[in-house]
């Protein structure tokens, strides 16, 4: 295999660092190069067989790295058999996990000693591939959309107080970013802009003033509405949600329709 193929190894700190931003990036490219050449080249289908072969094979790797070697979890597993009796592996900076690593101490371990060796990129890459790995099709949609900086209306219902306030909340982060998004599980959208926001992929802001007929469209919404049957007496906290910081860098290191 030639150094151009190699994966990234975060154990080792060898391999290529932009893994993950390539083959995004590769499969964008291949989709959209694939069809625009099979319009105008004699021969094409072969080509195209053997290039939609390569990209299988290229995020075949990176599926199986994501789902293996960047787990630190399922490398403590196999790496506990390989320690020293002290429970570290070789090597005079490893964090020593004493006796027998149980696979969470372990793990943690095993964290402890890749940071040891990790520079900003490899960092910044395994962090990214722990995000990508997390994510559910229909979030990734709901990223894309959210992915140019524009903000979406948010939503919170709560059961209105004696004093008109918000009491108790019965649905938080429903938006109308799932269904511009064309997510196939709608009910679930706030439970996933929830998960965005865990993951430091989306921010929530003020409400904003400009986005009042899709306020007023998602209060119609029947995630919305049954949730504001549930109480006696609802009260709507409108806020607005729109991509972070980290979820904007992720999204240009991941995004397939970005230049290889």
């Amino acid at each position: 295999m030639g150094t151009q193929d190699r994966l990234i190894d975060p154990g080792s700190g060898n391999g290529d660092p932009g893994l993950v931003q390539r083959a995004g990036r590769f499969a964008g490219w291949a989709a959209r190069t694939g069809y625009s050449l099979s319009k105008r080249l004699p021969g094409i289908d072969t080509a195209e067989r053997g290039l939609r072969q390569l990209e299988r094979t290229v995020l075949g790797e990176l599926k199986k790295r994501l789902d293996e070697v960047d787990d630190p979890y399922l490398v403590a597993l196999s790496a506990a058999s390989t320690m020293h009796p002290n429970g570290a592996e070789p090597g005079k900076d490893a964090v020593a996990v004493v006796g027998a690593p149980e696979p969470l101490r372990a793990a943690m371990g095993e964290l402890l000693n890749r940071s040891i060796g990790f520079g900003r990129e490899q960092s910044r890459e395994y962090l990214f591939a722990i995000i990508l790995r997390q994510l559910t099709p229909d979030e990734a949609r709901i990223l894309s959309a959210l992915s140019d900086g524009a903000p979406f209306p948010l939503i919170d219902v709560a059961e209105r107080n004696a004093l008109g306030g918000a009491g108790r909340f019965v649905l938080r982060n429903a938006s109308t970013v799932g269904k511009s998004a064309g997510v196939s599980l709608l009910d679930q959208v706030p439970s996933y802009v929830t998960r965005l926001l865990g993951l430091g992929l989306a921010d929530v802001d003020e409400e904003v003033p400009a986005l009042e007929t899709q306020y007023e469209i998602l209060l119609t919404d029947d995630t919305v509405r049954e949730a504001e049957n549930s109480v006696k007496r609802a009260k709507f906290v409108r806020r607005s949600v729109r991509v972070s910081r980290l979820g904007a860098q992720f999204w240009a290191a991941c995004d397939p329709a970005g230049q290889p």
